[in-house]
């Protein structure tokens, strides 16, 4: 029967497939992880949690690049304004 033998050739290539991206895929994480590490070493971040990090990562992230810029901008404290000397 050939096409039982190419069935379970085809479900071994697959398998071994799927190992192979599963390594690709660990990888390609690990070099992203240590990419986001020194894009964010010296923010001030890196003083956070390891769970604060995870948290402001999640909600920056569900938020969306924008929205989450838009609003930590809107947070900023304003400048402190320098005494004007007065005129009397």
């Amino acid at each position: 029967m050939p096409s039982q033998r190419s069935a379970i050739a085809a479900l071994k290539k697959l398998e071994a497939d799927r190992e192979a991206l599963d390594q690709r895929q660990r990888e390609l994480e690990e070099k992203a992880a240590i990419e986001l590490g020194q894009m964010l070493l010296g923010t001030g971040i890196e003083t956070f949690s390891k769970k604060g990090i995870r948290t402001a990562g999640e909600l920056l992230g569900k938020l969306g690049e924008e929205e989450s810029l838009r609003r930590l901008e809107g947070a900023r404290p304003a400048p402190a304004r320098e005494p004007q000397a007065s005129s009397g």
